[in-house]
């Protein structure tokens, strides 16, 4: 048996290797257990080394596949673990008591591990030896559907690989197959790698998954989409609601059709639809939401894959029956001494029937298009036609009615002019008549000036001054009116004229200046120009204008002589010239207020405020005052003034200012005020500090006085009694004075200045032998009176 004293001088791990390598036989025949473990990369393994009781050293040793030559990993001996650095390549290496445990696995752990124990047995030591024959086995990796072609050609071939990157051999292999909008399919048989689809068709189109299998797991690969490209097959057109006809289908006006199209194709086909060879659709399906004449025609569809940049084609003829659109029309033109009757009503498959009735009777019948002419001199005012339209698509008949009337009144005539004045519009109107009256432009010889219009005729002038007091008629003609009346017009330059040539107003009020227009033909537009010539801006400066029929108002508030005084113009143009006339603003200010004088101008409590009072020197009205300040400062550099206090009553002759800066010294001046007018600035005063009484200070300045004559005195006593050989006189004049008081102990009442105490006097002394410095007691009582 091992003593534990032995056990405690084994040596360290570190020491220990090359102990333990030398070592191995020296006590004969070694136990030997051999495994073959299985482990995958990324996981664990543990290897236990030897069986219990625990053994005093473990080494742990690791050959990689091929090499015989052993590496070190590890070393215990209970107390102490040392794993070897380079370990690092077999995983996460530990030991958990003698069994070797590798996390995380690495395929460099591939090899064989011998574990070497030395154990103590029956007072001896031997040691057990234990082989391990480690395999690595990596997983598969998630395999990878590729293909030779995505996106191949019916007819050509195609090979699809399952690719695995790693996978610890033997791998197998399995695929499925899942067409678009169906369910999954395994490929029964098909167990290798590679998948060939030698010719492809579009049967094989759809998702491919192969799926990899070994010892370790088994992984499926994403889907892989297999876009086989076929077509276009011939187009299949279908047409809803079915109507067949010897050439093709056929429709009811304002039903709604449905023009369908399919050809297989991949990628879909992209359809267009041709009426007549013109396209009227793009996509598979053509609906006509309301059937019109517009709509037949032969319907062409164009399938195109645009992949394969292949065109199939299929043609319907499609033909829509129906009446023609709306209602009949019906007309009246008029004509000399007569009126034309026209009713049309175009269109429709077949063409519509048509016939005039009137108060004499039915007239004349025809397709589409029927006229009736009459003499105007049969015909009384308000006489009704009435045309009837019939169609075999319709079962009631159309109709439409037409009334002839005069027109009301007569012609109406005014003139306008284009921007610039450049042309004269002659407008002449005449409405309300059927057949609508005839209008037409005469000169002032009666000649025609340009073509007739139908209710309504304009002419045309170039502008010019000598076109004043030209005249101009407009003839009208109805043929259930006669003669034709007219009307009549005059151009004319502008005439205006002013209320007042001379408008004289106070500084501040409002004046009013108004300028009528007489006449001019065409129409004259009014401006006001202001004093330097300029159209007043009506809101600047306190111009405001006003159009009341003829007259243009101006209104000046707040009139100011520096701007609104002078000279307005009041201008009158059109396309012929232009007037004005003038009128004189004068805007008088208000008469001098009387002058002001500051009386009185002094500081408040810390200087922040002042009171000021002032008074009036002279006669005259006035509104208010006016104060203003600024830093008393000499010279150029004092600043300007600024108003203190503006909204001061006539009244008022006293006023408190404040918001002071006491580190500033202002001057101030007053002025008064007549509205706006102010009067003459006053003197220009500095605020005084306000007055004190004197009582207080002189008797302050008494009581100081008295004290320092007091203490002056005690000092000079007490120093005549301490050294009477200096001051003689005064020294024989305090000793009386103490023999007086040979038993004062103290000083007496609150007047004692230095509060010292003086022993008494021993019976019998004499006075003039006690010591020089003896003390003197001096009471001294000073009272002030206010």
């Amino acid at each position: 048996m091992v003593s534990p004293r032995v056990l405690r001088r084994l040596p360290s791990p570190l020491p220990l290797l090359p102990f333990c390598l030398l070592c191995l036989g020296a006590s004969g025949q070694p136990d030997e257990k051999v495994a073959s473990i299985q482990g995958v990369r990324g996981g664990s393994v543990e290897l236990a080394c030897g069986s219990p009781p625990a053994p005093l050293v473990v080494f742990w040793s690791f050959a990689p596949l091929g090499s015989l030559i052993p590496r070190p990993v590890a070393v215990a001996n209970g107390a102490e673990v040392k794993v070897e650095a380079g370990a690092s390549v077999l995983g996460t290496v530990s030991l958990r008591n003698s069994s070797l445990v590798l996390g995380e696995l690495r395929e460099g752990a591939r090899g064989h591990f011998l574990c070497q124990a030395l154990q103590a047995s029956g007072g001896r030591l031997h040691t057990t030896y234990s082989h391990f024959s480690l395999a690595v086995l990596v997983p598969v990796s998630k395999p990878q559907v590729q293909l030779s072609q995505p996106s191949p050609v019916e007819g050509t071939s195609v090979l699809a690989t399952c690719k695995v990157r790693e996978g610890t051999e033997p791998v197998t292999f399995a695929w499925k197959h899942q067409a678009p909008g169906g369910p999954g399919e395994a490929l029964v048989g098909v167990t290798e790698q590679l998948l060939p689809l030698d010719p492809v068709n579009r049967t094989h189109l759809g998702w491919y998954v192969c799926s990899a299998r070994n010892a370790v797991n088994q992984l499926s690969s994403d889907a892989a989409f297999l876009d086989v490209i076929y077509g276009p097959d011939d187009p299949v057109i279908t047409v809803e609601p079915p109507g067949f006809t010897d050439e093709g289908f056929w429709a009811s006006e304002r039903e709604e059709v449905t023009l369908s199209c399919r050809a297989a194709s991949n990628p879909p086909s992209r359809y267009v639809w041709l009426r007549e060879h013109t396209q009227v659709h793009a996509g598979p399906t053509y609906t006509i939401v309301s059937a019109s004449p517009t709509h037949t025609g032969l319907y062409t569809c164009l399938a195109h894959n645009s992949r394969l940049d292949a065109h199939t084609q299929a043609a319907v003829r499609l033909t829509i029956y129906y009446p023609p659109e709306g209602q009949p029309s019906c007309a009246v033109l008029p004509t000399p001494g007569a009126v034309t009757l026209v009713c049309t009503w175009p269109g429709g498959l077949p063409a519509a029937q048509l016939q005039w009735e009137g108060p004499q009777g039915t007239g004349p019948t025809a397709l589409s298009n029927v006229t009736w002419s009459h003499a105007a001199t049969q015909l009384p005012n308000g006489s009704a036609f009435t045309c009837t339209g019939q169609h075999p698509a319709l079962a009631p008949p159309a109709l439409c009615r037409i009334a002839l009337r005069e027109p009301l009144q007569s012609p109406a005539c005014w003139t306008t002019s284009t921007a610039g004045d450049q042309f004269i519009m002659l407008s002449c109107e005449w409405a309300g008549g059927e057949p609508p009256a005839l209008l037409s432009w005469l000169d002032a010889q009666q000649r025609p000036l340009g073509g007739s219009g139908s209710s309504r005729a304009i002419h045309r002038l170039r502008a010019r001054e000598d076109l004043a007091g030209t005249e101009f008629s407009c003839q009208g003609a109805h043929p259930l009116r006669a003669p034709g009346p007219r009307c009549r017009l005059r151009l004319e330059a502008p005439q205006l004229a002013v209320a007042k040539p001379w408008v004289s107003v106070l500084e501040g009020e409002e004046a009013l200046l108004v300028c009528t227009l007489q006449g001019g033909t065409p129409p004259a537009r009014l401006l006001w120009l202001g004093p330097q010539g300029q159209p007043v801006e009506p809101g600047t400066s306190g111009f405001t204008l006003h159009l009341e029929g003829a007259q243009l108002h101006l209104s000046i508030r707040g009139a100011d002589p520096a701007r609104h005084r002078g000279a307005y113009q009041c201008v009158a143009r059109n396309a012929l010239g232009s007037r004005s006339r003038s009128v004189l603003l004068e805007v008088l200010r208000y008469p001098a207020p009387p002058n002001v004088t500051i009386s009185r101008l002094t500081y408040g409590r810390h200087r922040r405020e002042v009171q000021l009072q002032w008074a009036l020197k002279g006669p005259g009205n006035l509104t208010g005052f006016l104060v203003q300040r600024r830093p008393s400062v000499a010279g150029p550099g004092a600043g300007a003034w600024e108003t203190a206090a503006g909204d001061i009553g006539p009244e008022s002759r006293t006023q408190r200012l404040g918001g002071l800066d006491p580190g500033v010294l202002y001057a101030f001046r007053m002025l008064a005020l007549n509205h706006r007018t102010a009067g003459h600035p006053s003197e220009v005063k500095i605020p005084a500090d306000p007055a004190f009484s004197t009582y207080p200070a002189v008797l302050g300045a008494a009581g100081t006085g008295m004290l320092v004559a007091t203490v002056a005195s005690l000092l000079v006593f007490q120093y005549a009694a301490r050294h009477p050989d200096a001051c003689p006189r005064l020294g024989q004049l305090l000793a009386p004075m103490e023999q007086s008081h040979p038993h004062r102990e103290s000083m007496e009442g609150p007047e004692a200045l230095a509060g010292t105490e003086t022993p008494p006097a021993t019976p019998g002394s004499d006075p003039a032998q006690e010591p020089a410095d003896a003390p003197v007691h001096v009471t001294i009582t000073v009272t002030a009176t206010p």
